[in-house]
């Protein structure tokens, strides 16, 4: 990790997840204690997609923690649409903030902008990427339930551009994980994760179906199909709704098994779900909180308030 950066999920160690998710824990015991450690600090919200629970769960942890809060606002009313390019936009905003949160269609948005500016820039996705403090807030909600090791976890719906995947795979490798992928052929994670993770070591098989698999499952992580990404319609509509689950489909499921899921849900998840014992996907929403806060507190006390090179989170 460049600086006070947290740019993709491979830079992060065992440790560095565990020191975050040991300060989330104490942050969520006791709030109260992380109020106004911060104040007087400005985060900068750079939003260049839409996002509900990203933008504002780190507008309200920035907040919890007494730091005031600066929105780019859309796109459209911003000086990108007169062609300022995101070199130039995220070296203006670094001088009206102590920290920047940034998410852009393009990947490797992130990495530029870390590489340009000198205050702590967190990706909040990039494109098809890394989105890794959602990643964070996974590993807690995961922790919470199961711990990290002798984890069995499958993860299904849109393999090939699911930035949330792309990082959780990554991060997962640093515990003892055995990861199961669920896709329709044509979503399978893209060729470059496949290789990382084969590089690490890591336990990963690839399924075409849940079913087979199901009652292995510790935790099971599904995800949007995401039209958006798709640069042909219609090979999203060939895809669309093929990989769903409700009540019925987890009636035979472990007992304990975990439901996940970054949200937001299409269809791919029932809401008869939701009433079972193994929806966690509103908390695992809710737990961006105390996680994001966590990282906030992280980043800007490590970085040096003097502008020297501050100490490194991650390798």
């Amino acid at each position: 990790m460049r600086q006070d950066h947290l740019i993709t999920a491979t830079q992060l160690s065992r440790d560095d997840i565990e020191a975050v998710l040991d300060r989330a824990r104490a942050v969520a015991d006791d709030p109260a204690a992380y109020a106004d450690r911060h104040a007087g600090r400005v985060l900068a919200l750079c939003f260049f997609e839409p996002s509900t629970r990203t933008r504002m769960s780190f507008d309200s942890a920035a907040k919890r923690l007494g730091m005031n809060t600066i929105d780019m606002g859309d796109v459209d009313s911003s000086s990108v649409s007169k062609g300022e390019s995101l070199s130039d936009t995220v070296r203006v905003i670094e001088g009206y903030a102590d920290a920047l949160v940034l998410r852009h269609p393009s990947e490797g948005a992130a990495t530029l902008a870390g590489e340009r500016v000198d205050v702590p820039v967190v990706n909040a996705g990039d494109g098809a990427g890394q989105h890794p403090s959602q990643t964070l807030l996974d590993l807690h909600t995961i922790r919470e339930d199961h711990g990290l090791d002798d984890l069995t976890i499958g993860v299904m719906g849109d393999l090939k551009y699911g930035r949330t995947v792309h990082s959780l795979a990554a991060a997962l490798t640093e515990f003892d994980a055995n990861q199961h992928f669920i896709s329709p052929e044509s979503l399978r994670l893209p060729r470059s994760v496949r290789f990382d993770l084969h590089e690490t070591g890591a336990q990963i098989r690839e399924h075409d179906d849940l079913e087979p698999i199901l009652d292995e499952l510790d935790v099971l992580y599904v995800t949007r199909i995401q039209k958006e990404r798709f640069p042909d319609e219609n090979e999203y509509h060939r895809v669309a709704g093929e990989y769903q689950i409700d009540a019925e489909t987890l009636a035979d499921a472990p007992d304990d098994l975990t439901v996940m899921h970054p949200l937001p849900r299409v269809d791919e998840i029932a809401p008869d779900v939701d009433e079972t014992d193994h929806a966690r996907y509103f908390e695992q929403a809710h737990n961006g909180i105390p996680v994001r806060m966590a990282l906030l507190d992280t980043l800007l006390e490590n970085a040096n308030p003097d502008g020297d090179e501050g100490t490194e989170v991650g390798r």
